[in-house]
């Protein structure tokens, strides 16, 4: 029996977590002082690709959905939603059903896959909300396809994200909440009014606020005001460095709290690659920093985000200058209660979790141990 001890991220109580054949065994208490923080692994909804996987190129194979599940598990994700962006039914389908049989049959999957995110087709076709969503295959909301979709994936959509002006939006929320699935405002243009509709329809949640959006919007009222004070609202946000400055990110912070705010790395293929030059097929050549920064080759716009959760949650301390173990609130508590997860460390569940020394706040937190189903996943 192997056994690790931190201080719990939400209690504060040392723990001393026993585990014994990849399932823990036994919690029992020790003093807190000096410890690592404690916490079940990460929960991300948010997942395009990672480390040279993509989701959304070309015809989507369950070997790569596996691929990208065990590298997610390296970095401490428990648990995460493969996201598709806007593309033709035809494709959304296919790929949709590699993911439903990576999750059925292959382990990393089985273990991690929550559920499938899809963000679009149904958004603003308007440049700069777009985003690099693909305007031929925006389009509005469609009952009939959603139902082709879930025939695919065999019900694990759990997460759509659109945008709330489009025509038909309140009245496919409706339908959507009523069957279970969390219904997201993104990649918009919208009016107070038109979010106010969506929000009343059943929508909860706001995808990356701040992104997806017109680079120029009105002082007030305008979108981003309009999520941020609607308290029926949660929010995603990416906080790599690079998709929200600090200023916004503690504004942001404050505005929604730690309650209404879940972390999300809306992670690409290029995440987690060593720094250089890359071809891709949205958005042509890119280029990746030092530091993480993916963006258009030659050109100061961003391509994607290339930070793993557990970057975003290491960095969260020195960058905002808030609490590590807000962090983990709204990297693992929050997100599973969005999707109706509830992580616990307790007796019998899978020895999944991570221990971060946080105790230089000017400095990103480290990783001291990731455990995936009782395995160190530390190189």
């Amino acid at each position: 029996m192997a056994s690790y001890s931190g201080r719990d991220f939400a209690s504060g109580k040392g723990l001393t977590v026993h585990v014994r054949g990849g399932v823990i065994e036994e919690v029992t208490d020790c003093k807190p002082e000096g410890l690592p923080l404690l916490s079940p692994g990460l929960v991300d909804l948010q997942v395009n690709g990672f480390a040279g996987f993509d989701l959304n190129e070309g015809d989507l194979t369950p070997e790569v959905v596996e691929a990208l599940s065990q590298a997610l598990a390296r970095v401490g994700v428990a648990a995460y939603l493969p996201t598709l962006i806007t593309a033709s039914e035809t494709a959304l389908c296919q790929r949709l059903s590699a993911i439903r049989q990576a999750q059925q049959s292959l382990p990393f999957s089985k273990a991690t896959i929550a559920g499938v995110h899809v963000e679009g087709p149904s958004i603003s076709a308007k440049d700069g909300p777009r985003g690099a969503h693909p305007l031929a295959h925006v389009r509005p909301p469609c009952l009939d396809e959603f139902a082709r979709w879930q025939g695919a994936a065999q019900g694990l959509v759990r997460m759509v994200t659109l945008a709330p002006e489009t025509p038909g939006a309140a009245a496919y929320i409706r339908a959507l909440t009523a069957e279970g699935i969390c219904v997201a405002l993104g990649h918009c243009d919208a009016t107070e009014e038109e979010i106010a509709l969506a929000v009343a329809a059943g929508a909860s949640l706001s995808t990356h606020l701040g992104n997806g959006i017109a680079a120029t919007l009105p002082r007030h009222p305008n979108a981003i005001w309009a999520q941020l004070s609607e308290d029926r609202l949660m929010a995603s946000l990416i906080l790599d460095g690079h998709h929200l400055s600090r200023s916004t990110a503690r504004a942001m912070l404050r505005a929604k709290g730690v309650g209404r705010t879940v972390l999300v790395s809306d992670s690409v293929t290029f995440a987690g690659m060593p720094p250089g030059r890359y071809s891709s097929s949205i958005g042509g050549d890119v280029e990746v920093s030092g530091d993480g920064k993916v963006s258009i080759a030659g050109t100061a716009y961003l391509a994607g985000s290339g930070s793993c959760l557990l970057d975003i949650v290491c960095r969260y301390q020195a960058f905002t200058g808030f609490p590590a173990a807000e962090a983990l609130t709204m990297a693992v508590s929050n997100p599973a209660r969005v999707i109706g997860k509830t992580p616990a460390l307790v007796p019998g569940a899978p020895a999944t979790f991570l221990l971060l020394d946080a105790s230089r706040t000017e400095a990103p937190a480290r990783p001291v141990e990731i455990l995936h189903n009782g395995a160190s996943m530390l190189p």
